[in-house]
Parts: structure tokens; C-alpha cells; sequence
């Protein structure tokens, strides 16, 4: 009798191991996506930019592209910031910024996509 309740204990332990794999699991998986979607956005604003010859975007098309980034229904990331800086006539900083949804807050767990687009003149 003890040795089978010493076998349900074992058989226990490691079911629990194995549901703490699949949590871990999910919520890297949930985080690369998230990565994916900041790239997706950064490289659409890139695009943007480097079709029109000019690192200065229209106002209004940053704002939706802004707007469009916070909602992860349509594509965004949870927490979503994204922000366009002209950091020279031919250079602008691209950069997205997400909390991820397991997340307890803070700053240090917070994500950032940065990319520099130059269009050559």
C-alpha cells in the first residue's frame, strides 16, 4: 500500500513538472509573437518611408499607425507605443514599445523594437 502511494507521489510530481513546461511554453510563444508584430510594424513604417523618398510621414498616417500598433486586435501589441523620431533629413528612429501580457508591470518588463531607417537622397 505505501509503495503504491510512493508511486502516485512520483507520477504527481511529474505531471506538475509537465504542466509547468506547457505554462512556460505558452507564454514564450505569446512573447515571439509579440516580437513578430513590433517587427511587422517598424518594417511597415520603413516601407512607408522609403516609398515616399522621405522620412517625414504625414501626421495623420503616423497617428493610425500609432493607434493601430496599441491594439493587438488588429495587429498591435499589448501596451502598445510606437513613436517615429527624425533624427536627421535623411534619418528617423522607428521604435515599438509593449508590456507583455504575462506581465506583472515595471519597467524592466518592458520590450522595445527599434530600427533607423535612412533614405538615400
Amino acid at each position: 500500500m505505501i509503495e503504491m502511494l510512493v508511486g502516485v507521489l512520483i507520477i504527481s510530481f511529474g505531471l506538475l513538472g509537465l504542466i509547468t513546461l506547457q505554462s512556460r511554453a505558452l507564454m514564450v510563444s505569446v512573447s515571439s509573437e509579440d516580437s513578430q508584430r513590433a517587427a511587422l510594424l517598424a518594417s511597415e513604417m520603413a516601407a512607408l518611408m522609403l516609398n515616399q523618398d522621405d522620412v517625414n510621414v504625414n501626421a495623420a498616417d503616423i497617428a493610425t499607425w500609432a493607434a493601430r500598433a496599441a491594439d493587438p486586435a488588429s495587429g498591435g501589441v499589448p501596451g502598445g507605443v510606437a513613436t517615429v523620431t527624425v533624427t536627421t533629413p535623411t534619418t528617423a528612429r522607428v521604435q515599438v514599445t509593449w508590456v507583455p501580457v504575462q506581465s506583472t508591470g515595471g519597467a524592466s518588463n518592458t520590450h522595445n523594437y527599434t530600427t533607423d531607417v535612412v533614405v538615400p537622397k
